[in-house]
């Protein structure tokens, strides 16, 4: 019939299987209920002038209404609404029927029993299959009249009673039918918007995802409720998902959010950081409330300091190039002749000792500014990096003999700390080799300039977690301010006497072409720790 062409090929929805499921269970309890009505109720108030045949049908009836059950839960070709609602209501009518005639017609009142069945199954239908529902049930009872008209337990009358049955089941379907148009709206509107909720919770996802940007949502339990993968990486991929305490995946930001807590939501101290699990990079964290209440969940940004910093530093050494070409012709060449008269004037016998020591300054200061035009060359004409695999333990042997015997340093005072093995890093050795350098001479400078007996050490080993490798100077010196964290490796930037303040700034620029990390921490017991951690070796590129 056209009116039912859409639902011919529509598939039941969770609506229509709601209502199957009440009709099932409706199917379970009539049963049970007349055979406790016929049994137990004695002689007198038995229903049925067939009693077998009661049995008989309630029996069948629960079996029935267990085999569907059943069925639905089996795998099977995805069956129409309209063939399980007609399916259903043909048992439905059949069996209740048959109830009726065994128990001598619609005088036993029982046809009232069709009127759920038919409502339920007119709520699956439109209109015209609402009728049809409805004409299948009157049918069931007009038949079973006649064949009880026709063994002599029913009279004329008893059609009446039938018609009124019938009319009573069209009015149902009728009343229903409205209704039931409303609930399969209501239902396409929610299940529009669930597909809708469902596409913008995978759009969400998907954006959340793939932010260049690391987030993580923290909840009052301090537990992780929603991680990225770029968060998961800085955290630790093997530790860091929804539903680890973040105290274990970092302690170190759980006490910044601790702390930021107890601030009234504040914004954090720029200068509070902490080490990602790679060991290699310093993160900085943004904390902001999902909500207004003090309980609510927190949002955290991790900025990565070491990128900020990269493209700072990358604007600095473009500007110094600009400069370095008119530095090396405009400034080189007065410098040289101030150094070169000082140097002749020096050389006279007439000077006192006053002006031999202002000749002295002279060229003390034009030797300064000439390094410091070296370095400033050297950044601009950087020559290209040639990676290469090397023994670490064995690299750094031979730099700490190279070293001691170049600079006049005693061994004993230069302690290689090593594990046993070997550890394997790729790396330019003369870049390396420069970085080390670097560390180590600032190391003797600022360290051990008022300690005779002051101990450096250069430490090699493996980070935990992730067993990246690592080379790391370790002194007992004064150490770096807290003032001056921030700015140890800027260029130009220095606290010494005598100092470019281009050597960090270099040896963290060289780093960074190895595809390595420079980083710096207080020593604990007071001093310093240059730390160069290498490239993962998991991650190094083939060929």
């Amino acid at each position: 019939m056209p009116g039912s062409a859409a639902l011919t090929v529509t598939a039941p929805s969770d609506l229509a299987w709601r209502v199957i499921g009440l009709v099932n269970l409706y199917r379970l309890l009539v049963p049970l209920v007349l055979l406790g009505v016929q049994f137990l109720g004695g002689e007198p108030a038995g229903l049925a002038t067939r009693p077998q045949l009661l049995l008989s049908v309630c029996v069948g009836y629960f079996f029935v209404g267990v085999l569907m059950v059943v069925a639905r839960r089996l795998s099977w070709p995805a069956p129409t609404i309209r063939r399980i609602a007609l399916l259903n209501v043909s048992v439905d009518a059949l069996a209740i029927a048959l109830v009726l005639y065994a128990c001598g017609g619609v005088a036993s009142g029982l046809a009232i029993l069709l009127v759920l069945p038919v409502g339920a199954m007119a709520v699956l239908g439109d209109s015209r299959d609402a009728y049809l529902i409805a004409a299948i049930a009157a049918l069931g009872v007009l038949t079973q009249q006649i064949f009880a008209f026709l063994d002599g337990e029913a009279s004329v009358a008893d059609y009446t009673n039938a018609g009124v049955i019938g009319v009573v089941l069209f009015a149902v379907a009728l009343l229903v039918s409205p209704v039931a148009s409303r609930l399969r709206e209501s239902e396409a509107l929610v299940r529009r918007q669930e597909i809708d909720l469902a596409n913008m919770a995978q759009l969400s996802q998907y954006i959340v995802q793939h932010l260049r940007e690391s987030i993580l949502v923290v909840d009052t339990a301090d537990r992780i409720r929603l991680i990225n993968e770029s968060a998961a990486e800085i955290l630790g991929d093997r530790n860091a998902y929804p539903g680890a305490l973040l105290g274990e995946v970092s302690p170190r930001l759980l006490y910044l959010l601790e702390t930021w807590r107890q601030g009234s939501g504040a914004p954090a101290d720029p200068r509070e950081t902490f080490l990602a699990a790679d060991g290699a990079r310093m993160v900085r964290p943004h904390f902001a409330p999902l909500g207004a209440a003090s309980t609510a969940p927190v949002l955290v940004f991790l900025e990565d300091t070491s990128l900020l910093e990269e493209k700072v530093q990358q604007s600095k050494l473009a500007a110094l190039g600009r400069l370095s070409a008119s530095i090396a012709h405009e400034i080189r060449n007065p410098v040289g002749a101030m150094s070169h008269a000082g140097q002749l004037l020096g050389e006279s016998e007439n000077l006192t000792a006053d002006e031999r020591r202002l000749t002295e300054i002279i060229r003390n200061n034009a030797a300064r500014v000439s390094g410091i035009i070296d370095n400033v060359l050297q950044l601009s004409r950087r020559e290209p990096t040639r990676l290469e695999r090397l023994s670490l333990n064995d690299w750094v042997t031979e730099f700490h003999a190279e070293f001691c015997e170049t600079t006049q340093w005693p061994p004993k005072r230069l302690i290689i700390v090593a594990p046993p093995g070997d550890i394997e890093v790729r790396a330019d050795t003369t870049q390396l080799h420069q970085v080390v350098w670097n560390l180590c001479d600032n190391a003797i400078r600022h360290a051990c300039s008022d300690n005779p007996e002051a101990v450096i050490e250069i430490r090699v080993g493996r980070l935990s977690p992730g067993a990246r490798p690592y080379l790391e100077i370790a002194d007992r010196g004064p150490g770096v301010s807290e003032a001056d964290l921030e700015r140890i490796f800027e260029p130009f930037f220095t606290r010494g006497r005598g100092g470019t303040g281009l050597g960090l700034f270099l040896a963290r620029e060289l780093a960074q072409n190895n595809g390595a990390t420079l980083l710096y921490e207080p020593r604990q017991g007071g001093g310093s720790i240059f730390r160069l951690v290498f490239a993962d070796p998991t991650r190094w590129e083939l060929g």
